[in-house]
């Protein structure tokens, strides 16, 4: 195989592609990237054998082939050149042999049908997004997914389809996000998929603040999402996700409601978070008619309180909250006002942002206090 490519052109494919790749695999196979050069077009490809990826650009090719290198490496050394350098590779006999002007890399190579093939799936469901709408989405619910939890269909997102309808929700037992957007394709039936972390994760880094368009397909064992040259395939987590329709509180069964200024409440909370101790970050909020109150007391008996200005009506209430849930949701909310809707029962809050036209829902438990 040899081909010549741009420093500018192969830099960013490769590093996206490089990120799935285990710095320490117990198969070797899976520390490498697998690079096929034909018809001028390289493609590049990792596994960890949950998530794939796969990226094309144009390239230069005077002999195709298929060889499997040590992506790490192959990235760094990439990663050093200049922007206008020209890369030429050329292997054979188990090596490959990578310059750029005076630097020369012999780097070993793999046999190139070690490299795991990606199963096909039978792919139900498409829809089309635009990557901004999908990212907004992603990044406004994953902050809520749990990290290593026993219930592992919790360290995930949670995909729904219905109609022209798709949600995302992600829960760790103690917050919950969710968010949803119209899309023009339609769900012949309503379905949902649990995407695991690492796959939410990687696809956040991969998407774009922009219109360009990015199709979904859905599988019950994969998801497979299609960017710009980029590829992105992952299994799914298999189980079944808890019902989280039943903690979201209802705006019209009580009348403890308030609307907040985000940016205020965002700031008081973070003030009096100063003094909370790293275990236990609770707050407690007292609200009374026009008023909401956030006391923050540690364990040296050390006081912090801020008092903020809401529109409330209803009867007075004291209740406990993990500040910390309190500052991550509002940092997803990118809008001037926050609803509060507290559960009648004393129960969890519902924080919801004013504007129409965003479909967002926070839900945090209260914490004894």
């Amino acid at each position: 195989m040899k081909f010549t490519v741009s420093q500018e052109i192969l830099l960013r494919p490769l590093q996206l592609v490089c990120s799935i790749v285990e710095r320490r695999s117990t198969l070797p196979i899976l520390s490498t990237v697998l690079l096929k050069a034909q018809d001028n077009t390289l493609s590049l490809t990792s596994t960890d054998m949950e998530l794939e990826i796969i990226a094309t650009l144009p390239v230069k090719v005077d002999e195709p082939g298929t060889i499997a290198i040590p992506a790490r490496k192959l990235s760094d050394f990439c990663r050093t050149l200049a922007g206008d350098a020209s890369i030429s590779f050329n292997s054979k006999d188990n090596k490959a042999v990578v310059r750029a002007g005076k630097s020369r890399f012999s780097l070993a190579t793999l046999p190139s049908e070690d490299f795991p093939s990606s199963e096909g799936a039978d792919y139900s469901d498409e829809i089309s997004l635009k990557q901004a709408d999908l990212k907004a989405l992603l990044d406004d619910t994953s902050f809520a997914m749990a990290s290593q939890d026993v219930r592992y269909y919790l360290n995930g997102l949670l995909f729904e389809r219905e109609e022209d309808q798709l949600r995302a929700v992600a829960t760790d037992g103690h917050r919950l996000a969710l968010g949803s957007l119209t899309a023009a394709d339609k769900a012949a039936e309503k379905h949902s998929i649990i995407i695991p972390r690492k796959a939410v994760i990687e696809l956040g880094r991969l998407l774009e603040d922009t219109d360009d368009a990015v199709k979904i397909s859905f599988s019950p064992q994969q998801i497979k999402v299609e960017l710009n040259n980029i590829h992105f395939t992952s299994k799914l987590i298999d189980g079944q996700f808890p019902n989280y329709e039943r903690v979201i509180p209802l705006s019209n069964d009580n009348d403890k409601v308030a609307i907040a200024n985000r940016e205020e409440l965002r700031q008081a909370l973070s003030r009096v978070a100063i003094l909370s101790s790293d275990k236990q970050r609770s707050v407690r909020i007292n609200l009374e008619k026009g008023l909401l109150k956030a006391t923050v007391t540690n364990q040296e008996q050390e006081t912090a309180e801020e008092e903020l200005s809401v529109d409330y009506k209803g009867d007075e209430l004291e209740i406990g909250f993990n500040n910390g849930y309190l500052l991550d949701l509002l940092g997803a909310i990118d809008d001037q006002n926050v609803t509060l809707t507290f559960s009648a029962d004393g129960g969890s809050l519902l924080v919801t942002p004013n504007a129409a036209e965003v479909d967002r829902q926070y839900v945090v438990m209260p914490m004894r206090i």
